[in-house]
C-alpha cells in the first residue's frame, strides 16, 4: 500500500513509524534501565546537570554513556551518508537495518536475562543511544519536515507557534500533531510492555524498525 504513495508521503509515514518506535525505546531506557533516555538527549543533558550536583540521587554514568553513544552513532550516520544520493538510497536502508538489528540483539539479550547486572545495563543503554543517534542522523538526511523521529520539542514549538493562537499559519500542523501523539503513544506502549518483560519493548521497536526498512527498500525498488 505504501508503494502507491508519493515519495515524500512515503518518507513521512516511515519516519512517523520510527517516531512511535523511539517512544517505546525511551520508555524502556527510562523505566527499565535506571532513568536513561536513549533517544531524547535533551532529557539526558538535563539529568546530567542535576546529577552533577547530587540532586535526588540521579544517575550520571548511564545518561553520559548514552549521550556519547548517541553522538558516535550520529557521527557514523553522517559519515556514511555524506556522499549518498538524496532520498531513500541504499545507504539509508543499510543504516536503518543496522539500527533495527542492534535493537533486536539487545532485545534478545534482555529476553534471555531480564535482571541484567549494572555493566550489562550500561552497555545496553550505550548501544541503544548509538542506535538512536544513527537513526536520528539518517532521518535528518531523509529530511521530513518537523519529524526528527527522536525528539518533538521543536515540533511542539512549531505546532503552537503556527496555531490559531500563534501566527495562524497552520502549515504542517497535522504531521506535527501526529508526531507528538505517536511518540506519546510509543512511550505508553513501551511502559505497558515493561509490565510483561524488560525485553518486550525493545523487541517491538526492533520489529517496527525492520518493517520500516522493508517498506523503504521496497518503495525504492519500485521507484527504480
Amino acid at each position: 500500500m505504501i508503494r502507491r504513495l508519493p515519495a515524500e508521503r512515503q518518507h513521512l509515514v516511515l519516519m512517523l513509524a520510527l517516531t512511535f518506535s523511539t517512544g517505546i525505546v525511551d520508555a524502556v531506557g527510562y523505566l527499565g534501565l535506571d532513568r536513561v533516555f536513549t533517544g531524547n538527549m535533551t532529557g539526558n543533558i538535563v539529568i546530567l546537570g542535576m546529577a552533577a550536583v547530587g540532586a535526588e540521587d540521579l544517575p550520571f554514568v548511564g545518561p553520559l554513556l548514552a549521550l556519547v553513544g548517541f553522538m558516535a552513532g550520529a557521527a557514523l550516520g553522517g559519515r556514511v551518508l555524506r556522499f549518498a544520493m538524496p532520498g531513500w538510497s541504499r545507504p539509508v536502508t543499510v543504516l536503518l537495518a543496522l539500527v533495527g538489528l542492534v535493537i533486536l540483539a539487545l532485545a534478545v539479550t534482555l529476553l534471555v536475562d531480564d535482571q541484567p547486572g549494572r555493566a550489562v545495563e550500561l552497555t545496553i543503554s550505550t548501544l541503544l543511544g548509538a542506535a538512536m543517534g544513527l537513526q536520528a542522523a539518517t532521518a535528518r538526511f531523509i529530511a521530513v519536515k518537523d519529524v526528527t523521529t527522536v525528539v518533538v520539542t521543536s515540533t511542539i514549538t512549531g505546532l503552537a507557534a503556527d496555531s490559531v493562537l500563534g501566527s495562524g499559519k497552520g502549515g504542517g500542523s497535522g504531521r506535527r500533531l501526529v508526531a507528538v501523539l505517536l511518540i506519546l503513544a510509543g512511550a505508553a506502549v513501551g511502559a505497558a510492555l515493561l509490565q510483561w518483560h524488560l525485553g518486550a519493548g525493545l523487541l517491538a521497536a526492533a520489529v517496527i524498525t525492520l518493517l520500516v526498512v522493508a517498506g523503504g527498500a521496497s518503495s525504492r525498488r519500485v521507484a527504480d
